[in-house]
């Protein structure tokens, strides 16, 4: 029997970091929908440890079979099925949830996705609700590291349309929705956690 799960390194050497802030910032809340939920580790991963939270991976339809076999091997109860997702789709696949979590997704897809990404969170977040992104980001006070800017080159080589963000850009999508970051902490690997929310 062949198994379909994908393994990502950066899944494993990032989790336990993510895991840490996920475990604070996410206290409160009950559901989460992960946008970009790719291999499927993540999911798993953050369902077994955050047993409070009903955990909503989606993404595009080429990595479910990645994402169910991941889900069906863990059987975990607060795991559910992967809904299909894209963040150019005119709606999103859920009424509601608490939090939106999305890991390494927007530097891999064009800068409008962005916008798209915080335009579903301001139809689907209940009142109090969190937008989490991490990865790569570029800060207006120093200049890219070099691991960094070699990734960067990589994917704008791939995908002219896709790349790095600029922390000052990503904040003007989010604004433009209604959303401020609320917190930005710095992630192994030069990476950053940020979180975003609607100002009351």
């Amino acid at each position: 029997m062949n198994d379909a799960r994908q393994h990502s390194p950066a899944c494993e050497r990032n989790r336990e970091p993510l895991l840490k802030e996920l475990r604070e910032h996410l206290a409160d809340a009950r559901h989460v929908w992960e946008i970009g939920s790719g291999t499927g580790q993540h999911a798993v991963f953050f369902s077994r440890h955050l047993p409070h939270l009903i955990w909503q991976p989606s993404d595009r339809p080429e990595y479910h079979a990645s994402i169910e076999a991941w889900r069906s091997e863990a059987a975990l109860p607060n795991l559910a099925s992967v809904l299909t997702f894209d963040l150019f789709d005119a709606t999103p696949p859920l009424e509601t949830t608490d939090a939106i979590v999305a890991c390494n997704v927007i530097h891999i897809a064009p800068f409008e996705a962005t916008a798209c990404l915080f335009a579903h969170a301001r139809t689907s977040l209940s009142p109090g609700g969190k937008v989490i992104l991490y990865g790569p980001f570029m800060h207006e006070d120093h200049d890219l590291e070099p691991s960094n800017q070699r990734f960067d080159q990589m994917l704008r080589q791939r995908d002219p349309r896709s790349g790095i963000r600029r922390l000052q850009d990503v904040d003007a999508e989010a604004r433009a929705c209604g959303f401020e970051r609320a917190l930005t902490r710095r992630m192994p690997a030069n990476n950053d956690l940020l979180i975003f929310e609607r100002p009351f």
